[in-house]
C-alpha cells in the first residue's frame, strides 16, 4: 500500500516487561491540525514536520466537520511533587520507572506537556535515590522530552513552624555548596529550579553559584526581612515560589515576607490557583500587582491528584481528606496540599481575576519556557515543538480533547486514550 508523504503515522507499540505496559511513540511525516488560535479565537491551520511546527496559516472558517476546539502550546507545570498514586519524593512510595511514565501519561490527559518532577525536603538518600530513577527516566525516548529537569523544594528552607509548611524539620538544612554538587550530579546536571530560604546563612553565596550554573533560585519556605529578599533577588534569585502558601497562619500585618516579594518589581511570582490554596482575593491582588508577564501558575500538585475521594494518610503519617471537588485538606478542614491538575488553576485564574484565556496561557506555558530557557516549547511558532492542547471552555471550565507531544498525539478524550 502507497502512504502519501502528508499523512501522520502513528507506531504504537505495546510491550509487556516485568509485567509493566510501555507505550512507544513514533512521529513521521507531516501532518494538519486546525483550531481556534488561543489568542484571537482565529480558525488556524498548524502544519507539523517531524514533530515540530512548520507552518501557522489563518483560514476564513475550519474544515466543514472539524470540531471547534482552541488550540494553544501545552502547558508546563514547575512544581509536580507527584501525580496520579505515584509520589517524587514521600518515604513511603518507591519510586519506578514505570511510575514515572503512569504520572506522566496522565498528566498528558491534563493537558500539561512538560513539568519539573519537584523533590521536597527529606532524607538525603532518598532524594539520591529518587534523583537516579528521575535522570534516568528524563530522556526516555517514550516520555518525548516531558520533563526537562527537576525542582528541589529545599532542604534548605526555614526550620520555624509555619514557614516550613510540612516538611520535616529533620532534614532542613543550610546551603552547603559542595553537598549540593553531589546532589546535582545524581540528577545528571538537570536540577532546574532550587527553591530556599534567603536568610539562611550561606545563601546569598549559593544564590551566586546557582546563578553560574543556570540553576533558578526561587524564593520560598521563608521568613526574611526586606533587605534580605532584595539582597537575594540582587544576587540572582528570580522566582517567589508559591507566593501566599508557607506562611505562618499568623504574621506580623505589615513586616512580613509577603509584602517585599510583591513589591520588588524584579522578582516573579509563581501561584498556586487552584480554588483552594489561595483566596479568590489573594490572587487578584497578586495577579495585578504582577501582571500576566511576571507570574507563573504553577500546580503544587500532590501524589493523590485524580485519586478517588475518599480519606487517606498523607507521608507525615496525618490522617487527610480529598474531596469529591478535588480538595485536599487535613480532618478539621485546614488545606493540605493541592490534588488539582494546573489547567484548573489556568480556568481559576480567568474566574476569580478576568484575565484573557491569552494571559492564562502565557502565565501557565510561555513564562515558565522562558524562565527555565526552554526556548523549544511554550508558544506557538514555526521552529518550536509541536506541544499543543486541543480543548474547550466549558462553563469555566478547561475541557482538554487532545494532546499532542512533539508532534505525536499521546491523548484523544474521543478514545479516552492515546
Amino acid at each position: 500500500m502507497r502512504i502519501k508523504s502528508f499523512v501522520i503515522h502513528y507506531v504504537i507499540r505495546w510491550y509487556v516487561v516485568l509485567g509493566f505496559t510501555l507505550v512507544s511513540f513514533t512521529c513521521f511525516g507531516q501532518q494538519e491540525i486546525y483550531g481556534l488560535m488561543y489568542t484571537d479565537n482565529s480558525p488556524v491551520r498548524i502544519t507539523i514536520q517531524d514533530g515540530i511546527i512548520t507552518g501557522i496559516r489563518k483560514q476564513n472558517r475550519l474544515p466543514k466537520g472539524t470540531p471547534e476546539l482552541i488550540i494553544a502550546p501545552g502547558l508546563i507545570d514547575n512544581q509536580v511533587n507527584g501525580f496520579a498514586g505515584v509520589s517524587f519524593c514521600s518515604p513511603d512510595h518507591v519510586l519506578t520507572a514505570q511510575g514515572v511514565r503512569d504520572a506522566t501519561y496522565a498528566l498528558w490527559k491534563t493537558g500539561v506537556t512538560t513539568y519539573l518532577p519537584t523533590l521536597t525536603t527529606n532524607d538525603p538518600e532518598l532524594i539520591k535515590k529518587n534523583l537516579i530513577v528521575l535522570a534516568h527516566m528524563k530522556d526516555e525516548k517514550n516520555l518525548l522530552g516531558s520533563i526537562p529537569g527537576f525542582h528541589m523544594e529545599g532542604p534548605y528552607i526555614s526550620p520555624v513552624d509555619g514557614y516550613r509548611g510540612t516538611n520535616s524539620l529533620e532534614y532542613i538544612s543550610k546551603p552547603e555548596w559542595d553537598k549540593f554538587l553531589e546532589i546535582y550530579e545524581y540528577s545528571m546536571r538537570s536540577i532546574l529550579q532550587v527553591t530556599l530560604a534567603p536568610e539562611l546563612e550561606g545563601a546569598m553565596d549559593f544564590i551566586d553559584k546557582c546563578r553560574s550554573r543556570g540553576v533558578v533560585v526561587g524564593l520560598g519556605h521563608h521568613n526574611a526581612s526586606p533587605v534580605v529578599i532584595s539582597e537575594a533577588v540582587t544576587h540572582g534569585a528570580r522566582i517567589a515560589t508559591h507566593l501566599g502558601k508557607g506562611l505562618a497562619d499568623a504574621v506580623e500585618a505589615h513586616h512580613n515576607p509577603l509584602w517585599p516579594q510583591l513589591s520588588d518589581d524584579r522578582l516573579m511570582i509563581s501561584m498556586t490557583c487552584d480554588q483552594f490554596s489561595l483566596t479568590p482575593e489573594e490572587i487578584r491582588v497578586f495577579f495585578r500587582v504582577k501582571g500576566s508577564g511576571n507570574t507563573v501558575i504553577t500546580s503544587d500538585v500532590t501524589g493523590f491528584a485524580t485519586l478517588p475521594s475518599g480519606e487517606y494518610v498523607s507521608p507525615e503519617g496525618d490522617r487527610i481528606m480529598l474531596t469529591d471537588n478535588g480538595m485536599l485538606r487535613y480532618l478539621n478542614g485546614r488545606v493540605y496540599g493541592s490534588a488539582s491538575p494546573l489547567k484548573d488553576g489556568v480556568a481559576n485564574i480567568m474566574r476569580v481575576t478576568g484575565c484573557t484565556l491569552a494571559e492564562a496561557i502565557t502565565m501557565a506555558s510561555t513564562n515558565p519556557a522562558v524562565l527555565y530557557g526552554l526556548s523549544d516549547r511554550g508558544v506557538i511558532e514555526e521552529g518550536k515543538r509541536a506541544d499543543l492542547i486541543l480543548f474547550r471552555m466549558v462553563k469555566s471550565e478547561m475541557v482538554i480533547e487532545k494532546t499532542y507531544v512533539l508532534g505525536n498525539l499521546v491523548y484523544d478524550a474521543v478514545s479516552g486514550e492515546w
